[in-house]
């Protein structure tokens, strides 16, 4: 069974007599432990298509399902809860709790779904442990580098076991080096535990780290890149033009 399975879904909006179509009949599928990168132009409709993926927004055609769950079928509280135990995410901005520190921004996740207990205490340790970041388990986010917010960010998003983590833009304020750093340990953490991981991104040069591209355009499913070569050659084009060559 796929983690993720969308059958031609779109979002369509009204402005004014105009029909703006964000997602226009996209079908993806995303199996268990397969790291995923989601690119396209400004506009293209990846930051509409993720937050349908997250049961945010429901589309206005098609189908989403989850972990084998279809989303149309809960109502809006069973989609929040669902979405708070399935789904991990994280964020551009880390969006850690200031006043918390590490070790209780990742606890934090299993208290709110109610599976806090002296085992899931350990895995959130050995999470931080396995991110390089056991001594800065008492550090507030404040103290920490923006790679080091990612890594918790992450650790956040995995320790409750979900089927699916979406990632939004996660290097946008990351240096090359912190960048590589946080989305290679994404990837390792996603094929380790047999998640499946979606990941936005405008730099292409992440893609390397990934199983599989999934391009839009205009609101459409593009192109899809599995072959290995074909998927280091884009990294490598994006390294070039970032070098100024």
């Amino acid at each position: 069974m796929n983690a993720l399975e969308t059958f031609d879904i779109s979002k369509f909006y009204k402005s004014g007599d105009t029909e703006i179509r964000a997602v226009d009949g996209v079908s993806i599928a995303v199996e268990n432990g397969e790291f995923v990168a989601l690119v396209g132009p400004s506009g293209s409709g990846k930051t509409t298509m993720l937050a349908l993926l997250a049961g945010l927004l429901a589309p206005s055609a098609g189908s989403i399902k989850v972990s084998g769950q279809e989303m149309a079928t809960l109502n809006e509280r069973k989609r929040t809860r669902f979405r708070r135990e399935k789904i991990g995410f994280v964020f551009q901005g880390s969006n850690l709790v200031p006043y918390l520190n590490s070790l209780e921004n990742i606890e934090l996740m299993l208290k709110l779904n109610g599976t806090f207990s002296k085992t899931t205490k350990q895995y959130a340790s050995e999470l931080l442990d396995r991110l390089g970041l056991a001594d800065r388990a008492k550090s507030l986010p404040g103290q920490l580098s923006g790679g080091q917010r990612q890594r918790v960010a992450i650790a956040r998003a995995l320790v409750h076991q979900p089927g699916l983590v979406l990632a939004d833009e996660p290097t946008a304020s990351l240096d090359t080096e912190r960048a590589n750093q946080v989305v290679g340990t994404f990837r390792d953490l996603i094929h380790e535990q047999k998640r499946a991981g979606i990941m936005v991104t405008h730099d292409l040069r992440m893609v390397r780290f990934v199983d599989k591209v999934i391009r839009m355009q205009d609101g459409k499913l593009s192109r899809v890149i599995t072959d290995r070569d074909e998927i280091e050659r884009l990294a490598g084009l994006e390294d070039a033009i970032a070098a100024g060559h």
